[in-house]
């Protein structure tokens, strides 16, 4: 029984320290306050059906009004950490002409590497607990939509098709807008062709540094990089005029060349290069 409660405070824990540091900071005298307004009720004085549930009540909250408040700070200050860690890790990248640099870092800190990319570019980023991820292990939201992230830092294979169909399903199942599979390697060519025609994005790791490098030289504004697929393998992705980072393929959606594909930097809005599409591949 209490490795099981063990494994469930573990978890709360783990939950609550996802959460932007202000979150816990806010909850800890609000959960302080309910509890220790449980702790003071009167005990029952005759015997009843409710009177297990609210002596239990009663002697949970008067030790839980000082842990719960504890545990919300102590994952604030876990956030905090987390956030300079995270910021550290990008502007390591960033200064770095290697793409090799992305597996100079655990796989956990990759992911971390990963959300802060995407949360500079305007999404708001929650990491899935360690181990429970379903295939997903970043869920983006901005303007609200739902984008779903699975990363691999993978260093000798490349990620195959049974990973991205994996991430795919995890859409579907979530309803979500769209995702991203991003990976410090590259991607097998029938991976490429499954995301073909899907709202699914692959981001292998040469795109991954030209967009972090990008994202390294400043403050960032809202970002629109859009969840389209990847049309070419990465190897024929051309690189950006302006910066030579990578690129992606996109679609307009305004102006006189609405509904037409060019290629766009990874890097915007930091860098606005784009390039012709010549020949456009969606279906």
């Amino acid at each position: 029984m209490s490795s099981r409660n063990d494994s469930l405070a573990l978890s709360f824990f783990s939950e609550i320290s996802t959460l932007p540091w202000w979150v816990g900071v806010a909850l800890a005298p609000v959960s302080y306050v309910g509890l220790h307004w449980v702790s003071t009720w009167a005990p029952p004085t005759s015997l009843s059906a409710a009177l297990v549930p609210k002596m239990f009540a009663i002697g949970l909250s008067g030790v839980g009004q000082y842990v719960v408040p504890a545990a919300f700070l102590i994952a604030a200050l876990v956030s905090v950490v987390r956030r300079r860690k995270r910021a550290g890790l990008l502007a390591g990248v960033a200064a770095s002409d290697a793409v090799a640099s992305l597996n100079e870092m655990s796989w956990h800190e990759f992911e971390m590497l990963v959300g802060e990319a995407f949360r500079r570019q305007g999404y708001a980023v929650t990491e899935t607990p360690m181990g429970a991820d379903g295939g997903v292990d970043l869920i983006l939201r901005k303007e609200r939509e739902t984008y779903l992230v699975q990363c691999k830092q993978w260093r000798a294979s490349s990620v195959g098709v049974p990973k991205v169909r994996e991430l795919y399903g995890a859409m579907a199942a979530q309803g979500a807008t769209g995702g991203f599979f991003v990976t410090s390697g590259q991607y097998t060519k029938p991976a490429i062709e499954f995301a073909q025609g899907r709202n699914l994005t692959l981001i292998a790791g040469p795109e991954l540094h030209a967009m972090i490098r990008g994202l390294g030289q400043g403050p960032q504004t809202a970002s629109t990089l859009e969840p389209l697929q990847v049309e070419h393998a990465p190897s024929a992705t051309p690189t950006c005029p302006a910066c030579g980072g990578g690129m992606v393929l996109r679609t307009a959606r305004r102006g006189e060349r609405a509904g037409q594909d060019f290629w766009g930097c990874l890097a915007y809005p930091t860098c606005r290069g784009i390039r012709a599409a010549e020949v456009s591949t969606r279906p």
